[in-house]
């Protein structure tokens, strides 16, 4: 499994035009071909940059890898706080809203086990 987390990502609300800010997390498991890791952090850059939904936009990133390199799995998770929350309507500057996409192998629980026990590895244990 290769996983790359915590790539910062910005979008635009489609609905508000107010910003998007968060973290996306991505693995996938090769079947043969594998990409440059700087690759992933620049495929979700490049879906962040149009207006979109958080949900489509988790969803992207996880069909293009599905399509460019069929691995046996791809799970995507964004976590991110929506400024249109924050500053209007209902205020909510704590909350943080979390998507994911798991394809092929991340289906089964002990991969998408395996991934969500490499994201949520606390800070004081990363490099």
């Amino acid at each position: 499994m290769v996983v790359i987390r915590d790539i910062e990502t910005y979008s635009l609300c489609e609905h508000h035009l107010l910003p998007v800010i968060g973290k996306c997390h991505v693995a996938y498991i090769p079947n043969g071909k594998v990409v440059g890791l700087s690759k992933i952090p620049r495929l979700v850059d490049v879906y962040a940059r149009r207006l979109q939904i958080q949900e489509e936009l988790t969803e992207q990133i996880a069909q293009a890898i599905v399509e460019t390199i069929q691995p046996e799995g791809v799970g995507v998770v964004i976590e991110a706080r929506h400024l249109c929350m924050e500053m209007r309507g209902v205020k909510t500057t704590q909350s943080t809203t979390i998507t994911s996409s798991l394809k092929g192998q991340f289906l089964k629980k002990e991969t998408r086990k395996e991934f969500f026990d490499i994201i949520n590895r606390n800070a004081s244990n990363r490099l």
